[in-house]
């Protein structure tokens, strides 16, 4: 007995066929996506499940069609733990290569090693300069002030 062939572009009118491009299109934009591992395998599965009814003369098909893709590499960073003003610990995400090291921004701006513009930074640190001279607890040297007194 010669037995019906199904053509599978055409089966449950186009929708395997159109479902399997579907997930191949899924499939080639994980390969092509540079935050994956382009040696890792993807795989395309087309699962068609038949259940038949009681006369045996019809079946009822149900099809599924999944990927497994690669997932995006882990990215990693740094962090400075230190302390602030109140002595809480804080952390911060460290921009330049290596704590104390001063960058130029993408913008053109030199920043400190968690990318805060310096001339922010210079001004912070001159409040902090002039509060500590007025508490008499630092002699600032690089002030004209604090070398009169």
């Amino acid at each position: 007995m010669s037995q019906p062939k199904i053509n599978l572009n055409e089966f449950a009118n186009g929708a395997l066929a159109e479902r399997v491009n579907i997930a191949m299109n899924e499939v080639y934009a994980n390969i092509a996506d540079q935050n994956t591992d382009p040696t890792k395998k993807r795989k395309v599965v087309i699962t068609m499940v038949l259940s038949a009814d009681e006369e045996r003369d019809l079946a009822m098909v149900d099809i599924e069609v999944k990927t497994t893709l690669t997932p995006a590499r882990s990215v990693g960073s740094k962090i400075i733990i230190d302390t602030n003003a109140a002595g809480q610990v804080v952390g911060q995400e460290l921009k330049s290569g290596s704590p104390g090291q001063m960058m130029i921004s993408p913008d053109g701006e030199i920043v400190n090693d968690v990318g805060t513009p310096i001339d922010m930074v210079e001004q912070v640190h001159e409040l902090t300069d002039v509060k500590l001279i007025q508490n008499g607890n630092v002699i600032d040297l690089r002030t004209p002030s604090s070398a009169q007194q």
